[in-house]
């Protein structure tokens, strides 16, 4: 992939866009198999790769430049805005939501945050398109509801210039940390919903709803998971960091009984809706941590999926998983590191296969799903 920020070094987010593609995605499977060597006897599948351009589904873009010029991309070393626009990460659709949105920024006055200065009101502008749809999802990252009042006026004008935009929101986020985003989330849409999909599933994303952001990759990673619980046929499952609850929907065809467990409300409310429209009545989520979710359970699944951040699982939950009467589990890990601590923490249950995903192209990132067999 040519990139015309990256070939100039305005941008080096992309770290091994010099490397030829397939010569990363050996690489990466390479230092997979090496981390989780200690857990020898697994069967390797071969890597899956990602389109190397136009792959993501949603760009997080922090906002510089003025409030008559807003700059959507990242700050370079001395905090100043470098647009990025044009980056060949993102596909078409999001690539033509850009101007737009600078030109409502512009026409709202919203004043972007100045790091060094501690003033402003924009951080970042969050875009997510649906690929089946075109569809987008925009969210504006704000330090306060100061702007709030000239935003909901030029709203018109914005849904003129973006058709295909459906949600609208602002998260508040008013500390000066690099947090990306706060608790508050305020609609400025009537729909507050976007509906994804992946292997032709409906998967129902709000605005602070994790979901991964390579389609491709994500599609492959379910239905991997999706062959090995068909040969595995448990009678019941557990999703645990289920999200807006890819796996269980994936995986919850042939049990008697599957449950998401997810932390986040939101999400929680959203496979719901995925799953009422799928008619998988025997599959329900719970807003709950998965560790306390775990520990009060009356007894364990027959299958265990788990997908945690890239901190890993809670050596609690590592500990009763192991001594569960849980016979089979499916780990995606986007951390290989954390991941092969787990497997350690976890003696009872084998590696029994493994696959890389290439879920983030150029750079050092990907995710491995992992089976895991009783010992």
């Amino acid at each position: 992939m040519h990139c015309d920020y990256h070939a100039a070094g305005r941008c080096r987010s992309c770290t091994h866009l010099d490397i030829p593609y397939a010569d990363q995605l050996a690489a990466k499977d390479r230092h997979c198999r090496a981390l989780l060597g200690a857990h020898g006897g697994a069967a390797w599948l071969p890597p899956a790769a990602s389109p190397e351009a136009g792959f993501r589904n949603k760009a997080k873009m922090v906002v510089g430049g003025s409030t008559e010029a807003p700059l959507l991309g990242i700050l370079d070393s001395a905090g100043r805005g470098v647009d990025l626009a044009g980056c060949p990460l993102y596909p078409a659709a999001l690539q033509a939501a850009f101007a737009p949105v600078k030109a409502f920024i512009a026409a709202a006055r919203v004043a972007p945050y100045d790091v060094a200065h501690r003033r402003g009101e924009l951080k970042y502008v969050l875009v997510t398109l649906a690929a089946h749809s075109g569809e987008l999802m925009l969210r504006f990252v704000l330090r306060s509801q100061e702007p709030l009042a000239r935003m909901r006026r030029h709203l018109p004008e914005l849904h003129a210039a973006l058709p295909a935009l459906r949600v609208v929101s602002a998260n508040l986020q008013p500390v000066h940390q690099a947090v990306l985003e706060g608790e508050q989330e305020i609609a400025l849409s009537a729909q507050q919903s976007l509906a994804m999909r992946v292997n032709g599933l409906p998967l129902h994303l709000r605005p602070q709803g994790f979901f991964q952001t390579n389609d491709a990759v994500a599609a492959a990673l379910y239905r991997q998971a999706r062959e090995w619980t068909r040969e595995l046929a448990p009678a019941s499952l557990w999703d645990l960091y289920c999200g807006v609850g890819g796996f269980a929907l994936h995986c919850a065809e042939g049990a008697h009984e599957a449950v998401g467990v997810e932390a986040s409300a939101e999400a929680v409310a959203a496979a719901e809706r995925s799953r009422d429209e799928l008619g998988l009545g025997h599959v329900r989520f719970v807003a709950q941590d998965a560790t306390a979710f775990a520990l009060a359970a009356p007894r364990a699944p027959e299958l265990a999926i788990v997908n945690p951040p890239r901190r890993g699982l809670d050596a609690e939950l590592c500990a009763w998983l192991d001594a569960s009467g849980v016979r089979a589990a499916i780990y995606s890990s986007c951390n290989a590191e954390t991941l092969a601590r787990d497997l350690a923490r976890m003696p009872r249950l084998r590696l029994a296969r493994a696959r890389v995903l290439d879920m983030f192209p150029h750079t050092a990132h990907y995710e491995v799903v992992a089976l895991l067999l009783r010992a």
